[in-house]
């Protein structure tokens, strides 16, 4: 967990459009035409200078991540527009690591070697699934054809990074059903893949079929039991998990954005939703937040005020507290005496009755001055970092 300053700032872009709203999606998005997007994209223009003022870190940007939403969804050359204006107005190093998601129905040779020529080093592919009856229970545009054709696409086209999201925890879904994805996933070999729990939101399409009964979802021993299968078949086959939900074939196809988020490396957010961390010490930050709802945001921007929603100040105690929960979701885990020496806290000495008993428990191992979750803890990551205490 090294301080701020080892590690340069990332750049986050939300696109909030999709041809067709997921019935489980529950993150800003929603449809719209050509003129929308269009109007989107000027708008977002008009954030960049207003978020640059208020970014004093004079750190260059060395990651851009296009996310949504469908990124894919907009012409490349909007895209550079956005990168284009970014680079006016913000410091960037030549050339960002730049991760795009995209849908397999935008994907053909054509544009991948648009977003190839746009810089884009890793893509990431939004599968969910290779079976068509998932895929329909998903309401996914594609079927199992397009996602396999869109995978060998895209890594065919050279990108440093192709990765794939699948989900899994469907209602009825047992474990011979996923292996079969895995394998699927495994026979078209891309370098980096993710994996989440089908989780039903309340304001989500699924969330009111599930409060009218209609749906439910599948018991907590059968999703442990998929947990523990996609991690052990993942390793097996060469994609070791990094984190709880994602794995990799090398260090080097890891999301180098990401981790930003997991270790409190600064972050600007643009975009509608767009969350952004500033620190100013290793003990000291500022989280804010644009305006969630993409029409609100439009009309902040139109009247040229920035469009955020809200901001926290975070102290040692709120950065100790986030710091032990993403690295205990994490492969490497949480340093210990990193840990100390930048918040101040000593974990070891107010948690060891804790220590001994997850340790005897093979929830955790502490390796190398390193408190590392085993498989059966990182399973339980989020309920594993509450149960320790911070001293004063």
């Amino acid at each position: 967990m090294p301080p701020p300053s080892a590690s340069r700032p990332g750049l986050y872009v939300h696109v909030p459009f999709c041809a067709q709203v997921c019935p489980y999606c529950d993150f800003s998005v929603l449809r719209g035409g050509e003129p929308a997007r269009r109007r989107y994209v000027e708008h977002l223009l008009a954030e960049v200078p207003l978020a640059a003022a208020d970014w004093s870190d004079p750190t260059p940007f060395d990651t851009v991540y296009f996310g949504g939403g469908t990124p894919s969804i907009l012409p490349a050359a909007e895209l550079v527009r956005v990168l284009e204006t970014c680079r006016r107005h913000l410091p960037l190093v030549d050339e960002p690591w730049t991760c795009l998601e995209a849908n397999p129905e935008d994907v053909t040779p054509e544009s991948c070697a648009e977003w190839r020529g746009l810089g884009v080093r890793m893509l990431s592919l939004g599968v969910q699934s290779f079976d068509d009856a998932a895929l329909r229970f998903l309401e996914r545009a594609h079927d199992s054809g397009r996602a396999r054709a869109a995978v060998e696409t895209a890594l065919a086209a050279g990108f440093a990074t192709v990765s794939v999201d699948l989900i899994y925890g469907l209602p009825d879904q047992d474990e011979a059903a996923w292996r079969r994805q895995l394998e699927a996933l495994v026979a078209l070999a891309p370098d980096h893949v993710s994996c989440y729990q089908l989780t039903i939101h309340p304001r989500t399409r699924f969330g009111v079929a599930a409060a009218r009964g209609k749906l439910r979802e599948l018991p907590d021993e059968r999703q442990a039991a998929l947990f523990e299968l996609t991690h052990r078949f993942l390793a097996d086959a060469g994609w070791p998990a990094y984190e709880v939900s994602n794995f990799a074939r090398g260090p080097e196809h890891r999301s180098r954005h990401n981790r930003k988020y997991w270790d409190h490396t600064p972050y600007l957010g643009l975009g509608p939703s767009a969350h952004s961390l500033a620190v100013a010490t290793p003990t000291s930050a500022r989280r804010f937040w644009n305006e969630l709802r993409t029409p609100h945001w439009e009309r902040r921007l139109a009247a040229g005020e920035r469009p955020l929603e809200g901001e926290e100040r975070l102290g040692p105690r709120e950065l100790a507290t986030e710091a032990l929960m993403l690295g205990l979701r994490t492969a490497e885990g949480v340093d210990l005496d990193a840990f100390t020496q930048r918040y101040g806290f000593d974990l070891e000495a107010s948690n060891a009755p804790l220590l001994v008993e997850l340790q005897a428990s093979g929830q955790l191992v502490l390796r190398d001055r390193r408190l590392v979750p085993a498989l059966s803890g990182l399973a339980v990551a989020d309920g594993l970092a509450a149960a320790f205490t911070l001293p004063g």
